[in-house]
């Protein structure tokens, strides 16, 4: 099955149009679940969506909502995509003859725009292969608009009971925001808040910080928002609920910070420390902690490597020889290639499709036309769509699947993947 068939539907694109959750507050839904409020001084906007139909039509959806001027467009976080519309925002307002909107983001915003400029291709890389997109999908889509003013820790925008707060809300960026109406006690957590495990350690992205996102869960927990919008998933509703989920998530975010620690002083490295961790029931089987989009795995990678370098603590890994010659002399050590590709496969009629990819990655990462390399190519492209119908995870899913429709095409090397 090539990847053309098996590609999902656009996983960050929720629908359209708007959900009132409040007098003046209401959901608007793009790419995540944005957000408008309608203040005293004009309407607030979370993000502008990723331009084209898209945010035309979340456009269209605030003009059935009100006329009043749009006052600010505000960046939920620094992901390009979730404002590329801005354009369209702006040349809407002057359409309508009203003041151009105030473009508002946290003061980290700015740097990490400028870091996505100076590595566009491999962002553009790293997102066709994460979301599963063809070669230069990205590459006209995600044009970066800097914002006009930024804020540190609070911004208040309007004045009495339609004041509305800007509040940092570092998570799963470190210039990501929510929007807290202290009137109505409605909270739009952004992307510190979604309706699945918090995205940490994801395999293409920075380093993201365990700890703080656990803090700004507890910090926005104690709000006491009757209401909380997540950037994705239903809206929490009653002040216990919505502390419940919060508190919850921080709690098992610490209880893993905590066991990685204590498994890292005993002396595991990261392979061996995955083998053994186990989660508990009580604070990671519940509906809101469900690994469908990141995983606790990639947790367990991101605590991991806050607190060590890059070394695997195998000595053969410090110096290596370049992977095309290692692939090649491994592949020239083997001798009865023909049994090791047939131990793979017992492997895989068992099931147990990781243990048939180590074994069959002896042969596959090396380079060559040999009728065994080929045969162990395919067989580790099938394997891969095996292990891709096993995780819950979007992301682990679109890696292998990827990853082996570029072993078929024989692309694999351009994009660095063995």
């Amino acid at each position: 099955m090539n990847n053309t068939q098996e590609q999902e539907k656009p996983f960050l694109i929720v629908g359209s149009g708007t959900e009132t959750v409040a007098p003046g507050l209401h959901i608007l839904r793009g790419q995540g679940q944005s957000f408008v409020a309608e203040t005293d001084v004009g309407l607030v906007v979370i993000d502008a969506g990723p331009g084209g139909s898209v945010t035309q039509g979340m456009i269209d959806a605030v003009r059935e909502l009100s006329d009043a001027p749009l006052h600010a467009l505000c960046y939920s976080h620094g992901h390009v995509g979730y404002n590329v519309g801005v354009p369209m925002w702006l040349a809407h307002a002057a359409q309508r003859g009203d003041a151009p909107p105030r473009v508002i983001a946290h003061r980290n915003v700015p740097r990490r725009l400028a870091r996505y400029r100076e590595t566009e291709a491999l962002q553009h890389r790293m997102a066709e292969i994460q979301f599963n997109r063809p070669a230069g999908f990205f590459a006209q889509r995600l044009s970066m608009h800097a914002p006009t003013e930024t804020f540190d820790e609070r911004l208040v925008i309007g004045h009495g009971e339609r004041a509305v707060e800007l509040r940092w809300a570092p998570s799963e960026t470190d210039d990501a925001i929510a929007l807290w109406s202290p009137a109505q006690r409605v909270l739009y957590g952004g992307a510190a808040l979604i309706d699945s495990i918090p995205n940490i350690g994801t395999p293409f992205r920075t380093l993201r910080d365990t700890v703080r996102w656990a803090d700004t869960l507890d910090a926005l927990a104690a709000l006491g928002a009757r209401k909380a919008v997540r950037e994705f998933g239903a809206t929490l509703e009653g002040e216990d609920q919505v502390r419940h989920v919060l508190t919850h998530t921080a709690r098992a975010l610490r209880w893993l910070r905590a066991e990685v620690v204590r498994l890292m002083n005993e002396g595991f490295n990261e392979r061996e420390l995955l083998a053994r961790i186990r989660c508990p029931d009580e604070l990671f089987a519940v509906d809101w902690m469900k690994p469908t989009y990141g995983d606790p795995a990639y947790i367990v990678r991101d605590i991991y490597r806050s607190e060590n370098g890059w070394w695997d603590r195998n000595p053969t890994s410090l110096h290596p020889e370049p992977p095309e010659a290692v692939g090649q002399a491994v592949a020239e050590a083997i001798t009865d290639k023909a049994g090791l590709i047939a131990r793979a496969r017992a492997l895989a009629r068992q099931g147990q499709w990781q243990l048939a990819l180590h074994v069959i990655d002896l042969l596959a990462t090396a380079r060559g036309d040999a009728p065994e390399l080929a045969e162990a190519r395919a067989l580790k492209a099938e394997w891969l769509r095996e292990r891709a119908r096993q995780v819950p995870s979007y992301v682990s899913r679109n890696l292998y699947r990827v990853s082996a429709d570029m072993l078929e095409q024989g692309t694999q090397a351009r994009f660095g993947i063995q």
